[in-house]
């Protein structure tokens, strides 16, 4: 590959010459804004002291010990007092054609899903217990992997 298809840095680092890049994303303006620090992320809206994790489109609140024969307008009904209801989505036995015993309600915003969790957790949904929770949480954070290799030889190709 000749020169002009690869991007080079003019820098020299360590007095080892010209960093030659491949690809893309290596410009001088990305460059210089990521060395300069004036840099910003987009970030999602989290609180320190929950663990959920949001969804593609929203916050999704997982509603579980509904009665089986509990209907969209009663999830709807008990759920709209906390938020403004992006989606719901109730699942049905296919054999039997009665709810499955959870519920998934959808809120744009994390307020909204974290009033409803603290608010309808616990109560009574058609004389039924029911307990919210999100639906997505984050994992714990995970640390360098200790004894990966453990058993095993270093390369994949090499048999004992």
């Amino acid at each position: 590959m000749s020169d002009d298809g690869m991007n080079i840095d003019e820098t020299l680092v360590g007095g080892a010459g010209p960093i030659r890049k491949r690809g893309r994303g290596h410009n001088k303006m990305e460059v210089n804004e990521a060395t300069s620090g004036d840099v910003t992320y987009d970030r999602v809206e989290s609180k320190d002291d929950i663990n959920a994790a949001r969804s593609v489109e929203g916050w999704i609140v997982l509603v579980t010990g509904v009665w089986e024969e509990a209907s969209e307008e009663d999830i709807q009904d008990k759920f709209a007092d906390y938020g403004d209801i992006k989606n719901l989505h109730l699942n049905l036995d296919r054999r039997t054609g009665y709810v499955k015993g959870y519920a998934l309600v959808e809120y744009e915003t994390l307020g909204e899903a974290q009033a409803a969790i603290d608010g309808a957790s616990g109560t009574q949904l058609m004389e039924h217990t029911i307990h919210c929770d999100f639906a997505f949480v984050r994992p714990p954070p995970t640390g360098p992997r200790k004894g990966r290799m453990r058993g095993r030889s270093a390369s994949p190709g090499r048999r004992r």
